[in-house]
């Protein structure tokens, strides 16, 4: 076998072993590698298998984690999108107004809508940390219904920490049609979506903003634009 073949199979059973059970995938292996000592000795000959292993292991519990809902995670509350909103390639991020890393990501994702002309982002709502940011949620909602999302988005991170008054301006700034806006606040359809996407949250591990699905790939916190533009690019493969 060479030694080609040895990594990926000593990557597939280490990532089994940590799903399944160390016992059954040691098993395997022993009798694919000549005896259980082969594995002990090829590990320690090649420690750099763990990493790929643990990499395996992650896409295998973050492809569980999106079984039967990645197509709902993907389709937006209408209007709630930046970049293309018929793009071929979506990024979907949980965001809170309040969260200071989620405004330190908006160069990162403003990046890639730059550099990606087919990229969706599918903007979920989660408001986690304050009352204060459940009632930016719900305005950033009521602006989706007028097609303002975007610019209420923008201005509302730009004021800083959410409270009536910076809500207010955000939305100022974002020219809403404010009766409009007050009857959208009273539709059930915004509080089911954020019911929805803290559904979402909880069913895919997530605890906490910004955290973000791409390319099959679940993530957490503020990761940077290499790491989500790698994620987002695996679809490809």
């Amino acid at each position: 076998m060479t030694d080609s073949s040895n990594r990926k199979l000593i990557a597939f059973g280490l990532a089994s072993a940590l799903v399944g059970g160390a016992a059954g995938a040691a098993g395997a292996l022993a009798v694919q590698l000549r005896g259980g000592q082969a594995i002990h000795d090829y590990i320690v000959s090649h420690p750099e298998v763990l990493p790929e292993a643990m990499d395996n292991l992650r896409r295998q519990e973050d492809s569980q984690a999106l079984a039967g809902v990645r197509s709902l995670v993907d389709k937006p509350f209408p209007g709630a999108v930046l970049g293309n909103p018929q793009g071929s390639e979506v990024l979907v991020e949980f965001s809170d107004y309040a969260c200071g890393f989620c405004r330190k990501s908006i160069a990162d994702v403003e990046e890639l809508i730059a550099a990606r002309p087919q990229l969706k982002v599918v903007m979920r709502e989660l408001p986690i940390l304050t009352p204060e940011s459940t009632d930016a949620a719900r305005m950033a909602l009521a602006a989706a219904a007028q097609g303002r999302y975007a610019a209420f988005h923008d201005a509302m991170f730009a004021q800083g920490h959410p409270s009536a008054e910076t809500i207010a301006e955000a939305a100022r700034e974002a020219h809403l049609d404010m009766a409009r806006a007050k009857q959208a606040l009273a539709d059930p359809a915004i509080q089911a979506e954020l019911d929805r996407n803290l559904d979402f949250a909880r069913q895919l591990g997530f605890s906490g903003t910004p955290a973000w699905v791409a390319g099959g790939q679940l993530l957490s916190g503020a990761v940077g634009l290499d790491k989500l533009a790698a994620a987002i690019d695996g679809a490809r493969h």
